[in-house]
């Protein structure tokens, strides 16, 4: 017999049914510190037992924004959730910490536990990249507020660095070697304007296979998960290498390098140093976006930028080669000239 919660339209037996579904993927994203299981209040974690002696915390929070509505229409849902993560702990990973839990909140018109197992998996994927527990999260059901077939998704993290590791960009000087950091494409940022100029104005679908992209559908390269920096960024940080980190996100180059740079000096990034993912090529043109507008939204095939000592260079490279990181040196830190600086804190030659 449907209860009058079932005929305002939120099905209690099936959160129950995600609770249970969910619990193999949560196992497999525990790590020292982690107390205790899902199904709590709230969710524990033990910072005394991992030996800091002036641990300080640092936590971010991000969602994967209207990069949904393409998991929606390629109908793949199993990767979104790493996105969430790599959003959240890419960021703390910035500043030196090391990621130690996440919790995720879905918000959906319709409890679907199939699907939502699946958006689970993903962030217990990124979980297990970052070597964060997942400790918690919330669903939502809120039909009125979402339609049937949507939901949202977002996530909050919680990192822990010693007071004197923590990278703030304080340390940047002039001659200072700049790392970019290769992406796996475009990321989680910038979505509104990629499906206007793919979708929109380039009239392709999420099954279209330009020559562009080598083969691949639309669909199958956007929703390619960002990366995640923890693992290639933590010998770096153990050694002491990194003078200052930015996480190129919403904004592109020119609103993120400038976040990490003192007053007075500019990152000097050389365009063409690296490679770019075609499908930057293939948004500007179906988009008729100019190329200035591109660095000022997108990554461009650099996840993160890095700023080190040009002595310790070599050896940075050497350390995110070991770890799998592709990565080039595409500039350096000069002091700033008004009359050169694109904007601000950089400089694109």
């Amino acid at each position: 017999m449907p209860s009058a919660y079932d005929s305002a339209g939120v099905n209690i037996e099936a959160g129950y049914e995600v609770v249970k579904r969910i619990g193999s993927h949560v196992a497999r994203t525990a790590r020292p510190g982690v107390m205790g299981g899902i199904g709590g209040f709230g969710g524990l974690f033990d910072l005394a037992s991992l030996g800091y002696k002036e641990p300080v915390l640092i936590s971010g929070t991000d969602g994967v924004g209207t990069k949904l509505l393409v998991a929606k229409a390629a109908g793949k849902h199993d990767t979104i959730g790493i996105d969430c993560v790599a959003m959240c702990v890419n960021d703390i990973v910035a500043q030196g910490a090391e990621p130690l839990f996440f919790l995720d909140y879905i918000a959906c018109g319709k409890n679907d536990p199939a699907l939502l197992e699946q958006v689970v998996a993903g962030v217990a994927d990124g979980c297990v990249q970052a070597g964060a527990g997942l400790i918690g999260g919330e669903t939502a059901e809120m039909p009125g507020m979402y339609d049937t077939d949507e939901y949202d998704l977002a996530g909050f993290t919680v990192g822990v660095v010693e007071k004197s590791r923590i990278i703030d960009g304080s340390s940047i000087g002039a001659g200072d070697v700049l790392i970019g950091l290769a992406s796996t494409g475009v990321h989680s940022n910038g979505f509104s304007l990629v499906r206007k100029a793919l979708f929109e104005d380039g009239g392709l679908t999420v099954e279209s296979t330009p020559s562009e992209l080598g083969g691949k559908s639309v669909g199958d390269v956007l929703l390619t998960p960002t990366a995640i920096y923890v693992s290639a960024l933590k010998p770096l940080i153990a050694e002491g290498l990194i003078h200052g980190v930015s996480h190129i996100t919403g904004g592109g180059f020119i609103e993120n390098i400038p976040r990490m740079m003192p007053e007075g000096l500019t990152a000097s990034v050389r365009l063409g140093s690296w490679d770019e993912s075609a499908i930057f090529g293939l948004i500007e043109r179906c988009g008729s976006i100019p190329r200035a507008e591109m660095y000022n939204v997108f990554n461009m095939g650099l996840g993160m930028v890095l700023s080190v000592a040009s002595s310790q260079a070599d050896r940075a490279l050497k350390l995110l080669s070991d770890a799998g990181q592709k990565a080039w040196a595409v500039g350096t830190v000069v002091d700033s000239d008004a009359a050169k600086d694109t904007a601000k804190g950089v400089r694109l030659a």
